[in-house]
């Protein structure tokens, strides 16, 4: 099986930590250069310093806040002139938990742009470099929920499944220019996001955090969360020549929770 990613640039998302860490660390084990992006510049330097190297492989990073779309585009332009990039990681925090019917406009307009605009922004950065290179590699990190919505995530549910219809309409435009567009669907992850999720429903609820996480873990067949690095692992399969004929599909790394086919 061809995994080998020498020579090809990626730029992963929300890299400071959880998921986009674990990818960027992924990458970089396949040969890959990585260039990690996150608001937090810090924290982007420490993990960049701590991706693995092979030989001449390059790393770097890029602090960016993903809800300026004009700032945004100028950084990843400037970057991918410089040097291409042939691998985009879209992944961002999800928005704050609540029923769909007592959000406010501002947090569906807020959700919007730091997902669906801000991966758009950054994919039309790229496309051009991917586009001469006649390959490329689009996977985006969103949610189970864009089959089966969670309860309490109205403002997540809706963004999840717009990104997900953009993702789909993408895979179909630019497959004839070698460029696959996937989706990543991660079940319940040791993450900071999965410790907001399980502190707003013990609040809501009444129950301790414990209780939560025991009745969250019987839904799962794993009997388990998942670890970051096994979701990362899918992710950098997906950007691997290995996978060049997948394309379109919206991939749950759930441990069998989801009960639609």
């Amino acid at each position: 099986m061809d995994l080998n990613l020498s020579g090809k640039h990626a730029l992963v998302c929300g890299a400071s930590e959880g998921i986009g860490r674990a990818t960027a660390h992924e990458l970089a084990l396949l040969g890959c250069d990585v260039t990690v992006l996150a608001r937090r510049a810090d924290a982007l330097a420490a993990v960049a310093d701590a991706l693995p190297r092979q030989g001449a492989q390059a790393h770097g990073w890029i602090a960016a806040d993903v809800a300026d779309a004009a700032g945004l585009a100028a950084q990843v332009e400037a970057l991918a002139a410089g040097k291409p990039v042939q691998i985009l990681v879209n992944n961002t925090g999800g928005p704050p938990g609540g029923p769909a019917h007592a959000a406010a406009d501002t947090a569906y307009f807020d959700a919007f742009q730091r997902h669906l605009i801000a991966n758009h922004t950054l994919v039309r950065a790229v496309l051009p470099g991917m586009r001469s290179a006649h390959w490329g590699r689009v996977v985006n990190v969103i949610s189970t929920s864009v089959r089966e919505p969670i309860v309490g995530l109205g403002v997540s549910n809706t963004v999840r499944g717009a990104v997900a219809g953009w993702a789909k309409t993408l895979s179909r435009e630019l497959a004839g220019d070698g460029i696959t567009v996937n989706n990543v669907l991660p079940g319940y992850t040791r993450t900071g996001r999965i410790e907001q999720i399980i502190a707003d429903r013990a609040r809501s609820s009444g129950q301790s955090e414990q209780e939560v996480i025991e009745a969250m873990r019987k839904t799962v067949p794993a009997q388990r969360f998942a670890e970051p690095g096994e979701i990362a692992a899918c992710i950098a399969f997906l950007c691997s020549p290995a996978a060049g004929y997948v394309n379109g599909v919206s991939l749950a790394v759930d441990g069998g929770r989801m009960q639609s086919i």
